[in-house]
C-alpha cells in the first residue's frame, strides 16, 4: 500500500536553494508564466495581487521583471501554502511541459531565505513551539480555556503572539492523547497478534486539543482487527517552523520523527495520520528536506487515516454491521491539505459506508496553521473563507464533518455548527467510545463568546 511522493522542482539540500539572486530570478520566471496562464486567479490573494501589480503597468505584461522587491514580498507573504495551485497547474514538474512551475515550493523557498536573514515576525517563531505550548496548556487546561474568552488576555495575546483577539481558538484537553493511549486505553488485541498493524502519528491538534479524534482512530482500527502502536519520541511534525521560515528547526523535528517512525515501518507498520497538514508534511516535506532513505521510507508508508482504512476495505472488507447511531446526511469539507495529498475523497467514502449521503464542499478556510489566525491576515482569511462558510451555513444536513481541526474551528466560529472528524462518524456508528461525544452537545461550547 505504499504511496508515491510528488516530484518537486526545488532541492532544499542544494546550495543554490539559498541564493537570493537565484530565487529572485526564479520568481521572475514563474510570475511571467503565471501571468500568461492565470488559471489560479480564483485562488489565494498572492495571485490576485500579482496579476493586479502586473496589470497596473498596462503594457501587456510582456516582461514582469519590473515588479519591485516590495511587491515580490507581498506575493510571498500572502501565500498561505494551501497547495491548491499546484493541483491545478498544468506546468508542474511531472506534467512534462517546457515550463516547470512549483509555485508553493517557490514561495516556501522565498520564506526560508527571509527566515535565514531574520526577516520573520517574532510571533511566528513563538507560535511554532507547539509541543511546549501544548504541554503547558494541557496541565492548566481549565484556566487556559476559560481565559481564551477574556478580552484583556486576548488583547495581550495578540500583542505577544500576533493571534487576532477575535478569532476562536481550539480548547485544550485535560488528558493528552498519549496518556490515554498508554494508561487508560483498553484493547482486545495483543501486541503479538497476527494481521495488519499501524503506528499512529497523532499530531499536536489531537495530542493536546482533541484526543477524541485519536481515540476514535484507535478504536475503529482495533474494531477491524488492526493493531495500533504509538511509538515513543514523536514530536510536532515541524510545519509551524516552515511557516516561520526556520528550516533548521523544521529539520530537527523531521529527523526525530523519521528516526522513530522508520523503526516502526521496518517492523511492518504503516503510519496513519488523522490531520491532513501533518500527513502532507510526512509524505512530501520530509523526503525533500532530509533527503534520506529513511525519510523516503516513512513517506511511502504514511497514510491519512481514511485513506488507510479505505485501502484496507479493498483488501479485506471493513465491518459494516453498524449498531450505533448513524446520520442520513452529512456535509463534508475537503480541506486544502487533504486535497493536496491527491488521494481522492477517502473520508467521504468512509462515511458513506455507514449509509450516509455525503455532500462534499471543496472550499478553503484560509487558516493554514496560524496564517489565518494572525491579526494582519484575519480579515483577509475571512473573505477567502466566505464561500465555505456560506455553503456550510446553508447546509441542511444532519451533521458537518471535516478532517482539519483548525478548519473545523473556523467553521464553528463562523457558523455555530460544530464539525466532527470523519473517523468519529465511523466510531459512533460502531457504538465505540471515541465516537460518543455528541456534536449537538458540543455546539453550545463551539459558539464564540458563549
Amino acid at each position: 500500500m505504499a504511496v508515491t511522493t510528488t516530484e518537486h522542482l526545488y532541492d532544499p539540500l542544494g546550495p543554490e536553494y539559498w541564493e537570493e539572486g537565484d530565487v529572485r530570478s526564479e520568481r521572475d520566471r514563474t510570475f511571467q508564466v503565471c501571468s500568461d496562464c492565470r488559471i489560479c486567479v480564483r485562488y489565494c490573494p498572492s495571485f490576485k495581487d500579482l496579476f493586479r501589480f502586473i496589470d497596473e503597468r498596462d503594457d501587456g505584461a510582456h516582461d514582469v521583471k519590473f515588479l519591485s522587491d516590495a511587491q515580490h514580498r507581498q506575493v510571498v507573504d500572502e501565500c498561505y501554502q494551501c497547495k491548491l495551485c499546484y493541483i491545478v497547474c498544468p506546468y508542474t514538474p511531472q506534467q512534462g511541459q517546457e515550463w516547470k512551475i512549483d509555485f508553493p515550493r517557490l514561495m516556501l523557498r522565498s520564506l526560508a531565505i527571509q527566515g535565514k536573514r531574520g526577516d520573520i515576525q517574532k510571533g511566528a517563531r513563538l507560535l511554532a513551539r507547539t509541543d511546549l505550548q501544548g504541554k503547558v496548556a494541557t496541565n492548566m487546561s481549565g484556566i487556559v480555556n476559560r481565559t481564551n474568552d477574556v478580552k484583556f488576555v486576548r488583547t495581550m495575546m495578540e500583542k505577544t503572539t500576533g493571534i487576532a483577539r477575535d478569532r476562536l481558538l481550539p480548547t485544550f484537553a485535560k488528558v493528552r492523547f498519549t496518556k490515554w493511549f498508554r494508561k487508560e486505553r483498553r484493547s482486545s488485541l495483543r501486541p503479538d497478534d497476527p494481521g495488519p498493524h499501524v503506528a499512529l502519528f497523532p499530531t499536536c491538534l489531537v495530542e493536546y486539543q482533541d484526543p477524541e479524534i485519536g481515540k476514535a482512530a484507535v478504536e475503529v482500527c482495533e474494531h477491524n482487527g488492526i493493531r495500533c502502536e504509538l511509538p515513543e519520541g514523536q514530536v510536532c511534525c515541524g510545519m509551524p517552523w516552515l511557516d516561520a521560515g526556520d528550516v533548521t528547526k523544521f529539520e530537527e523535528h523531521a529527523r526525530k520523527n523519521v528516526a522513530v517512525l522508520a523503526t516502526a515501518v521496518k517492523g511492518g507498520a504503516d503510519v496513519i495520520v488523522p490531520q491532513p497538514t501533518c500527513a502532507y508534511v510526512l509524505k512530501q516535506e520530509y523526503p525533500d528536506f532530509l533527503g534520506t532513505d529513511d525519510a523516503r521510507l516513512v513517506a511511502e508508508h504514511t497514510f491519512d487515516v481514511a485513506e488507510y482504512l479505505m485501502a484496507r476495505h479493498k483488501e479485506e472488507t471493513l465491518d459494516v454491521a453498524f449498531t450505533g447511531p448513524t446520520y442520513e446526511t452529512i456535509t463534508w469539507q475537503a480541506a486544502c491539505h487533504y486535497r493536496a495529498q491527491q488521494i481522492g475523497p477517502k473520508s467521504k467514502q468512509l462515511m458513506e459506508l455507514t449509509g450516509a449521503k455525503v455532500t462534499m464542499v471543496e472550499r478553503c478556510s484560509a487558516i493554514d496553521g496560524t496564517w489565518g489566525l494572525r491579526a494582519e491576515n484575519a480579515e483577509m482569511a475571512r473573505r477567502i473563507a466566505k464561500p465555505l462558510m456560506e455553503a456550510v451555513g446553508k447546509a441542511e444536513t444532519d451533521l458537518v464533518a471535516g478532517d482539519c481541526q483548525l478548519s473545523n474551528t473556523a467553521i464553528r466560529e463562523a457558523t455555530g455548527k460544530v464539525p466532527v472528524h470523519p473517523i468519529q462518524v465511523l466510531a459512533r456508528a460502531y457504538g465505540l467510545g471515541g465516537g460518543t461525544k455528541q456534536p449537538e452537545k458540543q455546539a453550545e461550547q463551539g459558539k464564540k463568546g458563549e
